[in-house]
């Protein structure tokens, strides 16, 4: 199949057609705009339904209501507007209800500013709303990649019935790659969904879209099923890329976009004979601590460097990883301000 052109934004709206959405819901803010607008156009091509909400707090209500039906409904936005979306996804998550969300990344706090960021890792990756709830979510590094996962999202988050996020950022967003994309799949009929309130199963054991857990029995039960899928999720759906690895005496991590940058680095490095390599997550939730493990255990790596565009969201969970065994030295830019290589070679050879 040939390749296409697209830019990130798009190609992700089209993957999510191409896997199953049929629903849209959303509220425009930069840099994830052209998702919305090529939905817009899009969706109606295959007979679904885009509908611009009042606000952020409103869409993610309607994908709310349209996975309670079966639908498979995606909403997007950056950072600001996803935190107005918390609430609601609590909810969907204690609903056990599936659904997508993009967020791409901009950077804060507050309003912030329009370019890239990856300060949103906590709230993603921990449950940014009120309860102990965790969604399924992916880093992407290439718009390849990004397509790949969208046009699966849906099949996990029916799979586990939970909420999946796919956290980009402005960069992610705004690139245009060429992409291969993946055929149309046809989708099943909602009422043969077990949660899906159709309103066709008459006689039939009801089915109840519930966040609302009043006996505190009934509510701790509620949260012990919950983390059991949670289990289940570290168990069968850790995704990370380990390049260069084997030999590296220092290996830097980084994940989505910031990872396309250290990996030149990590080549950069290598010819100035600097054994080095890099581990990059795919999924964030559930983190893949068992690769940090295995090389936090080895003799032949000396030290870890951890690079992001935060404050050291993302190192928190390589430390508790690497678990003291080896040292972990940190690079990070803020703001919208965005490594260079040669900032990264730079600070490897001075931790080196």
């Amino acid at each position: 199949m040939a390749k296409k052109l697209f830019k990130g934004n798009e190609a992700l709206g089209e993957a999510a057609v191409l896997g199953g959405c049929r629903f849209f819901f959303g509220y425009p803010i930069t840099p994830q705009t052209e998702l919305s607008e090529y939905l817009s156009w899009r969706l109606y091509d295959v007979g679904g339904t885009f509908i611009q909400s009042e606000s952020e707090v409103s869409a993610i209500n309607m994908v709310y209501g349209a996975a309670g039906a079966g639908a498979r409904a995606l909403t997007s936005s950056s950072s600001p507007g996803i935190s107005l979306k918390q609430e609601g996804i609590s909810y969907i998550a204690c609903a056990e209800l599936p659904c997508v969300i993009v967020n791409m990344m901009r950077s804060g706090p507050g309003l912030g500013g329009i370019m890239p960021s990856q300060a949103d890792y906590s709230q993603a990756t921990k449950g940014g709303g009120h309860g102990d709830y965790r969604m399924l979510v992916y880093g992407p590094s290439t718009i390849q990649e990004a397509v790949d996962i969208m046009y699966n999202a849906f099949d996990k988050a029916e799979q586990y019935r939970i909420p999946v996020m796919i956290l980009g950022d402005g960069m992610l967003g705004q690139l245009m790659e060429p992409v291969e994309f993946p055929p149309l799949k046809q989708m099943p009929d909602p009422s043969t969904k077990e949660w899906a309130t159709t309103g066709t199963h008459y006689g039939k054991d009801r089915r109840i879209v519930n966040s609302l857990y009043i006996v505190a029995s009934e509510n701790e039960a509620v949260n012990i099923k919950l983390q059991a899928k949670y289990d289940l999720l570290r168990k069968n759906e850790v995704m990370c890329e380990e390049y260069m690895c084997e030999d590296a005496d220092i290996i830097i991590t980084a994940y989505g976009t910031v990872a396309r940058i250290c990996k030149s680095a990590v080549k950069a490095l290598r010819e100035k004979g600097i054994k080095t390599g890099l581990i990059r997550p795919i999924t964030l939730f559930p983190f893949p601590t068992e690769v940090f493990h295995k090389y936090a255990n080895s003799d032949k790596t000396k030290k870890f460097v951890t690079i992001e565009l935060s404050t050291g969201q993302y190192n928190e969970d390589v430390l508790l990883s690497v678990m003291g065994k080896k040292p972990v030295e940190f690079y990070c830019r803020m703001g919208g301000s965005v490594m260079t290589v040669e900032e990264i070679v730079n600070k490897v050879k001075e931790v080196y």
